[in-house]
This record gives C-alpha cells, sequence and structure tokens, in this order.
C-alpha cells in the first residue's frame, strides 16, 4: 500500500502487461496510477495525488479526504445497551469505549 498526503494507493501487477497498476481507495473519485518499476509506479501515484489537487483548487472544489474518521455502524438495540451500560460503568462515552474496542481488537 502507498501512502502520499493523506491519500492511500492499493497496487496490483498485471503480470500479462508486465505493470503495476494502482488505484487510491477510500474516495468516491477514481485515481488511478502505474508503473513498470516500483519509482515509475510511486511517482505516478504522487503525480496522481498533485493532479486531483491542483484539479480541485483551480475548480474551487474541496478535496475529498480517504478517511474522515467518522463512520456509521447499524447494531441491535439489545447490543446498543450493552454498549450503554459498560461505557456508564468505566465513565467513558460510548464513542471512546467503541474506539478502545476496536484498537484493542486491531492490535
Amino acid at each position: 500500500m502507498l501512502k502520499y498526503k493523506g491519500y492511500m494507493g492499493v497496487v496490483e501487477y498485471d503480470d500479462v502487461g508486465k505493470i503495476f497498476t494502482g488505484e487510491v481507495v477510500g474516495l468516491a473519485s477514481v485515481i488511478t496510477f502505474h508503473g513498470r518499476t516500483p519509482e515509475q509506479l510511486e511517482a505516478s501515484f504522487h503525480e496522481s495525488i498533485d493532479l486531483y489537487l491542483e484539479m480541485c483548487a483551480e475548480d474551487g472544489i474541496k478535496p475529498e479526504k480517504a478517511y474522515s474518521g467518522k463512520f456509521n455502524i447499524r447494531i441491535d438495540p439489545e447490543l446498543h445497551r450493552k454498549i450503554a451500560l459498560k461505557a456508564i460503568h468505566e465513565k467513558k462515552s460510548i464513542n471512546e469505549l467503541v474506539k478502545d474496542a476496536l484498537k484493542h481488537c486491531l492490535t
């Protein structure tokens, strides 16, 4: 995975064409890049992001961010109740409790 200016790109290798291709993830906009070597791929990734940001500035559009740090989740009411009670017991907000649980899950 490539990272640049807060954007992330995933890469695949096309064995037939002998070329790396990539796409920026987490956006509604489609931003792609490619290269025959890892160095060309990374340069193309940077150029694609820079071009996207330039075009947004020229058009007066706010660039999309890959991840805002906010997301919604649908859970059943009983689980919601248990989370709320656990948060109260631990003197945390529901947000803090869930954030801590997710961090623990991913480590």
